[in-house]
């Protein structure tokens, strides 16, 4: 994996575990557009919407002490200025670990300023973790 890439990979997800919805917003694209599929529903969003999603994410996590478990499943170079990365999240409450875990296929590009940022994202909501146990989601 590119290292500037990786850097950036891991700074991302430092905000993401912090909770840090300003830091967050930086590198997420004005542009930016998501689907997720929770419950059979299908929601399409764009930028703001993801904002106030993580916004509502974020404001769960600290309202009730929690932390989030954020794994990295596989890095996936697709061009030479675009990568995805699968990515599994779940939160962890009073000591134990959510039931379900989100999946996160997401994918960063490179912008005009050279700067990684978050594009485009495809998601599973409340996967249940005894079927993610059983699947083989380790980076490698």
């Amino acid at each position: 994996m590119e290292q500037s890439f990786q850097s950036f990979l891991s700074t991302y997800l430092d905000a993401w575990k912090a909770s840090s919805l300003e830091d967050l917003k930086g590198f997420i694209s004005r542009e930016y557009n998501g689907r997720e599929i929770s419950g059979g529903d299908i929601v399409d969003y764009g930028y703001e919407e993801s904002i106030m999603g993580w916004e509502q994410g974020f404001h769960y996590v600290k309202e009730n002490n929690a932390q989030w478990k954020v794994d990295v499943c596989s890095v996936i170079p697709l061009r030479n200025d675009e990568t995805m990365v699968i990515l599994r999240a779940a939160l962890i409450i009073k000591g134990k670990c959510s039931e379900t875990s989100n999946l996160f296929f997401d994918t960063f590009k490179r912008n005009e300023q050279k700067d990684w940022e978050l594009i485009r994202s495809y998601a599973e909501a409340g996967v249940p973790n005894s079927y993610l146990n059983q699947a083989e989601l380790t980076h490698r």
